[in-house]
């Protein structure tokens, strides 16, 4: 499988700062994969994806994209990546028409092929009816989508995107998933994006990196890293606060809210705590899996952060 990107033993220490940002991170992403980088605010995230597109430079380590080293060959970066960063200043002087199509222009499309791409992006993006906006005016999620859209004009082989879902609502986080996994399977476009919600990143990865305090603290494809964690079920019941279901003695349970416990099982335990819930005093049930979310609290509380690493 091709190698897109190739980290080793990235430092980023700040000025003024005693802990490194990023201290000693390495890390392979392939081609076609879609790869999360998952962590806290302050893990670090932001600063390795900056590095990553050439925008800071690394105090030590390298970083190679497709084979060479992005700090002596800086035109690789914008002739491969579509980079969406958190905010972009840059694009409020713009339409959001202008916008598209002077990025579809500037990535070496005609005029008429601009033109088009603007189009394409427009309705990828269900964008039609802002396309004379200033940029300045749109909200805070029409700024994220139109960031997107950017990122995406001219179909570059690798995304990288920070934390593409914040201030979106539920349908638009939708489209945001639905259109990154059509790039993927259409184009084989590499997509690396970070994030801070566990449960969001669940819906597209396939394999992830979490970071905590500079470091990558686990990495690997997410059911393996699952299976490390142990074969744990969670059981949620949901109820009536005034009547709480009775418990086989000795099993713990959290209150995740008035009317709602979670329990931690093991696999073998299931069959047994389940046939001896009462229904008459649920409302509902959900039994599943070890979640993204479980992961990250696994390895972020871990007290020595050593790094692990599944090989595929």
């Amino acid at each position: 499988m091709a190698l897109v990107y190739d980290v080793q033993d990235l430092v980023k220490c700040y000025p003024g700062q005693k802990q490194p940002a990023n201290d000693g991170i390495t890390l392979q992403i392939n081609a076609g994969e879609i790869f999360g980088i998952l962590g806290d605010n302050g893990a670090g995230k932001s600063t390795l994806v900056r590095q990553l597109v050439n925008l800071q430079r690394a105090t030590s380590g390298h970083i190679k994209l497709f084979g060479q080293d992005i700090f002596k060959h800086p035109d690789l970066v914008p002739l491969y990546v579509g980079y969406m960063p958190q905010d972009s200043e840059s694009l409020n002087n713009l339409t959001v028409g202008e916008a598209l199509y002077f990025t579809a222009h500037l990535r070496g499309l005609s005029g008429k092929e601009a033109h088009q791409e603007r189009d394409r992006q427009l309705e990828l993006w269900q964008i039609g009816s802002l396309r004379a906006k200033y940029s300045s005016r749109l909200s805070g999620g029409q700024k994220r989508i139109l960031r997107l859209a950017v990122a995406t004009t001219g179909l570059r082989p690798v995304l990288i995107l920070d934390e593409p879902t914040n201030d979106l609502d539920p349908q638009k986080r939708k489209l945001v998933w639905d259109v990154l996994r059509s790039l993927n399977s259409e184009y084989g476009t590499t997509i690396i994006f970070i994030t801070h919600d566990a449960i969001e990143a669940e819906k597209i990865i396939q394999r992830v990196g979490i970071m905590h305090a500079g470091r990558l603290v686990a990495l690997g494809p997410l059911g393996d890293l699952k299976r490390i964690v142990g074969q744990k079920l969670h059981l949620d019941l949901f109820f009536s606060p005034e009547t709480p279901p009775q418990l086989s003695s000795g099993l713990a349970y959290r209150e995740l809210a008035p009317g709602r416990w979670q329990v931690l099982l093991d696999w073998q335990q299931a069959p047994t705590i389940m046939s001896s819930l009462s229904l008459d005093t649920l409302v509902d049930i959900h039994l599943y899996s070890a979640t993204l979310e479980d992961i990250y609290l696994h390895y972020v509380t871990e007290q020595d952060h050593t790094r692990f690493t599944v090989n595929t």
